[in-house]
């Protein structure tokens, strides 16, 4: 049930594609010639055009470069992406440098580079570029070019609003790093997890089909052992008593027959079992989920609600058995002596809820359980974590239509309590697909 979690969901997948770069730069390339045309050309500020064209046309060639010499789908390596974004920087600081530093309402766009990196770079090239852009803001704060102004007026912006600047744009790059990588980080780990949910799945559903394989095999060599057969026999007849090859033949006749037996047994246990593999009561479910954790020195307790006359009855659901067996497996490893399983249904619903009496959820976890890679319980909890895993299974019983519902028992009772619930036409109609 871990074998997920060797797995390794990372790769050049979630690398940032070059065309992504070029395309970011060229609009600004496009933004920055626009405003020094507007400020220098149309408003007529005084403004450095030759230093600023020269800025601009270097991002512009080693755009052009990159375009030229990349395919549009190659994807950059973190070292590469750093670099990239460490050149955007330094020009985008350069430009402003040149045109008046902090008091260039501009000046913000700075941050742009950073989000970048810390929504798609790992944190080791983020926190660099982080660095970069603080001392790119501070260097802006003591430029000696002015703002470019109405002609024969200076804009001088007083030291103590030239700090605020300096902290507004340092904590806006700070936080917006920070809320992207949060939401990459989240949307990452969410991609990861449910593609994790698949494998499992097709895992699952592979196993349930075992069944029909065997089935099918022993259909396909039934033709060509009857045929051995049948020639055995007819070199038994044509040969006689030649003792040369009679103890030959007699075994290669004896051989095949054991090889159709076999198949004679694998295709009636394929039969006689296709109504418990396809076709499971709701009791019958349960104790194919229960049946692997008698043997760990924990009690189980059953207690059904209802008569079994009329309990719901649908296909085999590899989905449901891997949800309930995990969710199982996690009271176990945490109970101290017994797991009681409630098992209800009527007319409308079914509703499950396995209860154990170990330490129950800690309560900073409780809100969280069944988010993906949520490994603790309690803090000295003695099994393994309620990670992945439980993500997985959390997904699997929704997706059956299921709600489910964690909490730790009330009372002098301790211990954590899971509710899973179904409409039972829901939960009939999924079972019986």
């Amino acid at each position: 049930m871990t074998g997920y979690q060797d797995i390794d969901f990372e790769g050049s997948g979630r690398r940032l594609r070059l065309e992504t770069i070029i395309r970011l730069r060229w609009l600004a390339v496009a933004g920055q010639s626009i405003t020094v045309i507007v400020v220098g050309l149309w408003l007529d500020f005084p403004l450095p055009l030759l230093p600023a064209a020269v800025l601009i046309a270097l991002l512009a060639a080693v755009n052009f470069f990159l375009a030229v010499r990349f395919s549009p789908t190659h994807r950059l390596t973190p070292a590469s992406a750093f670099l990239l974004l460490a050149f955007d920087l330094c020009q985008l600081t350069a430009l402003l440098f040149i045109t008046g530093g902090l008091a260039n309402p501009f000046a913000p766009l700075v941050c742009v580079p950073v989000i970048i990196s810390s929504s798609l770079q790992p944190i080791r090239f983020s926190l660099p570029l982080g660095l970069l852009s603080v001392l790119g803001i501070t260097a802006l704060a003591f430029t000696p070019f002015p703002l470019p102004w109405f002609p024969g007026t200076v804009l001088v912006v007083p030291p103590i609003l030239t700090a605020g600047f300096w902290f507004a744009i340092v904590s806006t790059t700070a936080f917006a790093a920070f809320y992207s990588y949060r939401v990459s980080q989240e949307a990452a780990e969410l991609s990861d997890a449910l593609a994790a949910t698949e494998l499992i799945l097709q895992r699952e559903k592979h196993l349930s089909q075992l069944d029909g394989l065997a089935a099918a095999a022993a259909h396909e060599l039934g033709t060509p052992l009857a045929t051995i057969s049948v020639v055995a026999r007819e070199m038994e007849r044509e040969l006689g008593t030649d003792d040369r090859f009679k103890e030959d033949v007699q075994l290669l006749r004896s051989q095949s027959e054991r090889c159709r037996d076999i198949l004679r047994r694998l295709t009636t246990l394929s039969a006689a079992d296709e109504a418990h593999m396809r076709v499971l009561p709701l009791s019958s479910l349960l104790e194919e989920v229960l049946a692997p954790h008698r043997e760990f020195g924990i009690r189980l307790n059953l207690v059904e609600i209802g008569e079994r006359e009329s309990e719901p009855v649908g296909n085999r659901n590899p989905g449901i058995l891997y949800g309930l067996g995990n969710l199982m497996e996690n009271a176990v490893d945490h109970a101290r002596e017994e797991v009681t399983i409630t098992v209800s249904h009527t007319a409308e619903r079914v509703t499950i809820v396995i209860e154990d009496d170990g330490d129950g959820y800690a309560a900073d976890i409780l809100q969280r359980i069944g988010d993906p890679y949520v490994t603790k319980r309690q803090r000295d909890e003695r099994a393994g974590g309620l990670g992945l895993g439980l993500f997985i299974a959390k997904t699997l019983l929704e997706r059956s239509g299921a709600k489910l519902t964690f909490a730790n028992r009330t009372g002098d009772r301790p211990g954590a309590r899971v509710s899973v619930d179904w409409p039972r036409a829901r939960m009939e109609a999924k079972t019986a697909k």
